[in-house]
């Protein structure tokens, strides 16, 4: 299956994380050329390394495989408090961009 938006996506998010495919391969128990398959479109990460990617990059398994186009913030083991914290600086930032 050839999904060249969700290789570009695993891309810019392991560099974003500052990882190399190796480092990530590592993480994902998988070669370096696998890593470099899904990057390149080759293929099609399965189910279980989807959910691993979207845990190590903060999103979910949607905005990979390209059916979202935004991108989620995880407020897990966030209390109450810091989710509001985390939605006004969110709103202030909108904002700012606006002007």
């Amino acid at each position: 299956m050839y999904l060249p938006e969700t290789g570009t996506k695993i891309r810019q998010m392991r560099t974003q994380k500052g990882l190399s495919q190796v480092a990530l391969a590592h993480q994902l128990g998988v070669s370096k050329s696998v890593i470099s398959s899904y990057e390149n479109g080759l293929h099609l990460p399965p189910y279980d390394v989807l959910l691993q990617l979207s845990r190590i990059f903060g999103v979910s398994t949607d905005y990979l495989l390209g059916a979202q186009t935004s991108r989620t913030i995880c407020v897990d083991g966030l209390t109450d408090v810091q989710v509001e914290a985390i939605t006004m600086i969110v709103q202030e930032l909108r904002r700012t961009n606006l002007k």
